[in-house]
């Protein structure tokens, strides 16, 4: 379940129990976003969230004020790593970092409990001149030394960028926009042929680096200078 902070823990509490009731296996904690980065797209599209009334998890918080801005009005935005400790022994399930990207919190995230991080800078829409997820991956899987899972999300297109994304160190990446548009333009076949596409790219491009499984891709298969994946010597 993807979960935010909220100003009331208690609140916090009972959708965490509601998660595990339902099923969820982990929680995926949104750490970049206290408040909504500044979006000119947005309000240039006319594009709006339903109301409380259509949204369960929303509407089950009723009794707390909502602002104007509807589930991010109820959003804490002074979330420390106490709390993050508070919320790893509140709940038995893996607890999730989205929206790690340098390497100092990546280490303070091993610290604190947390099962993993996910390097993102939320598909670029929270703040100008944040560096792309895949160019702060490798300080945080440094940082992290093997201590937990480094996820990463963002520009994940083709299968060739999945490739890179483990060369330089991820256990898995995370596809969010070219699943919403194959959902927008086939529905649930669209999205099963996406993700076909995709497991069929990541396996031709490492059987031509000469790398047939994931666990062979190095950084070796990485040119630092384009970002590129490239065939080295002494590849299998």
């Amino acid at each position: 379940m993807q979960l935010y902070h909220l100003t009331d823990r208690g609140r916090t509490a009972a959708l965490i129990e509601a998660a595990t009731q339902a099923g969820a296996s982990a929680l995926v904690l949104t750490v970049d976003a206290p408040v909504r980065g500044h979006r000119d797209a947005g309000p240039g599209s006319g594009f709006r969230l339903p109301g409380p009334e259509a949204t369960p998890n929303v509407a089950a918080l009723a009794d707390l004020p909502v602002g104007d801005g509807g589930l991010e009005s109820l959003v804490a935005t002074t979330l420390t790593w106490r709390d993050l400790e508070w919320l790893v022994t509140e709940t038995g399930l893996p607890l999730v970092l989205k929206g790690v990207m340098t390497g100092e919190d990546a280490h303070l995230a091993c610290e604190s409990g947390v099962a993993g991080v996910i390097v993102s800078n939320h598909g670029w829409r929270q703040l100008d001149g944040v560096p792309a997820s895949i160019d702060a991956l490798p300080e945080v899987v440094e940082a992290v030394a093997g201590r937990i899972e480094v996820l990463v999300d963002g520009g994940v297109r083709r299968g060739v960028d999945v490739v890179v994304a483990l060369a330089l160190g991820a256990r898995a990446v995370l596809v969010g926009r070219p699943l919403l548009w194959a959902l927008c333009a086939g529905g649930a076949e669209g999205v099963e042929a996406l993700l076909r596409l995709l497991a069929d790219e990541v396996t031709n491009t490492l059987m031509l680096l000469g790398a047939p499984r994931p666990e062979l891709v190095t950084r070796a298969h990485v040119s630092a200078r384009s970002g590129a994946v490239e065939r080295s010597a002494g590849d299998h």
